[in-house]
């Protein structure tokens, strides 16, 4: 055969061989394709890879968990700090942390915040609670008109539990929560707070429409506790800060869904934080978890799918945190980031990212509002007498006009004398 016909038929042979090959990839295609799957050019895609906030039922016996931050006490626009939403099929909907940064996070999920009145805090670090405030004085303006509820542990000191902690914040936001109350529905800056005893052990603090919730301790440095959600078969647990102990590996073995804090290895707590030498040995291995303990508890408790959070998940530090932890550990793993999605049934779990909007309103009211114009204080003259009076009067024309388009009686604003 000369050379001119081998290469023909070898021109042929890749031909038929391409030919092969894409029948092939479409018999996989369609076979991969949901079944009853209805294609159309019009109709929404049948199988999305991403989450859409507010597109998606859960179903009845179905748990869904989003993270809202992962990240550490830093500021970073990537990560907030610690918290992350558990949705049930029940309906029911829990806040475990809220960290600085967080409030965005949640508000950029789009749930009525009426919904979202359940929160749980571990220890109250800036980066676990530091937008709990955030997420209660903006309650009004975000159409909540219910209070809200938080267990919190007890102090180990007086005036260091929860309970304190809110007095005092309330006493520092007076002016901001006398202010908002008086123009938004006063329940909404309401707050039920109960204080648990973080020494307990498999401590029931909620137990409502078949869910139970309970605390073990965690081990980071007093006052501080780990939270363990059972509903409908399902198991969810999350560490906040803690070191790997005792009463994590007794209570959390065969759990669904465990999210346990990882932070970065010590030589990058050197490198990246610039701390000396002997306090980044000692914060990330006494007080936190390395990633290669991360990996040893889940060897003991073999969850159905490991969630490590809590340390700067970036580009580099991605591997060094994989590569870690898979030194003691081979079962299912995330590796936490903001927006991360997990669903998880009896039958499995789905891990997805969300996709939030970065354009947020406020959700529709869920219920009616109360009065909105509250009681306030007897203003300073400084005040009373600093509007431009013919100011007021071109408002005042934006007042009746609304009045007469929607049939309220709002009071016009008073005009200051010249």
């Amino acid at each position: 055969m000369n050379r001119k016909a081998a290469i023909g038929l070898l021109v042929v042979a890749a031909l038929i061989g391409v030919a092969v090959l894409s029948l092939d990839v479409r018999i996989r295609m369609k076979d991969a394709q949901p079944a009853g799957a209805d294609w159309s050019p019009t109709k929404p895609y049948p199988a999305q890879d991403a989450y859409y906030p507010g597109t998606e039922a859960l179903a009845s016996d179905e748990m869904r968990v989003i993270a809202c931050g992962t990240g550490m006490p830093m500021p970073r626009l990537k990560q907030a700090a610690a918290c992350f939403i558990v949705e049930l099929g029940n309906g029911d909907k829990f806040i475990f942390d809220m960290g600085a940064g967080s409030a965005e996070r949640i508000a950029a999920l789009g749930i009525p915040y009426d919904y979202l009145d359940k929160v749980f805090l571990g220890h109250l670090h800036i980066d676990h609670a530091g937008d709990f405030p955030e997420f209660v004085f903006s309650g009004g303006v975000m159409n909540r008109l219910t209070p809200v509820r938080v267990w919190g542990p007890t102090g180990i000191k007086p005036g260091w539990g929860t309970k304190a902690w809110w007095q005092k914040i309330r006493e520092a936001w007076v002016w901001e929560e006398t202010g908002r109350a008086a123009a938004t529905d006063p329940r909404s800056s309401q707050v039920e707070l109960t204080e648990f005893d973080w020494r307990k052990i498999n401590n029931l603090v909620y137990d409502d429409n078949d869910v139970e919730i309970r605390t073990i301790p965690a081990i980071h440095a007093d006052q501080a506790a780990s939270f363990l959600l059972e509903w409908n078969g399902l198991k969810f647990a999350f560490s906040s800060d803690t070191m790997p102990n005792r009463y994590w590996l007794e209570h959390t073995k065969g759990f669904d869904l465990v999210i346990h804090e990882a932070v970065l290895p010590p030589e990058a707590w050197r490198e990246k934080y610039g701390f000396p030498p002997a306090n980044a040995v000692y914060v990330s291995t006494q007080v936190h978890t390395t990633p290669e303990a991360f990996g040893k508890m889940m060897s003991m408790t073999e969850p159905r799918m490991a969630v490590a959070y809590h340390f700067q998940n970036d580009t580099d530090t991605q591997p060094m945190m994989l590569q870690k932890i898979r030194k003691t550990y081979d079962g299912p793993l995330s590796l936490a980031t903001d927006f991360m999605v997990w669903n998880v049934t009896k039958e499995g779990i789905r891990t997805r990212m969300a996709v939030p909007s970065r354009e947020t309103y406020m959700p529709p009211p869920q219920r009616p509002r109360m009065s909105s114009i509250g009681e306030l204080w007897d203003f300073d003259p400084v005040t009373v007498n600093g509007p431009e009076p013919e100011t007021v009067k071109v408002t005042n024309e934006v007042i009746k006009a609304f009045n007469e388009k929607y049939g309220t009686d709002v009071p016009l604003a008073p005009v200051p004398e010249n």
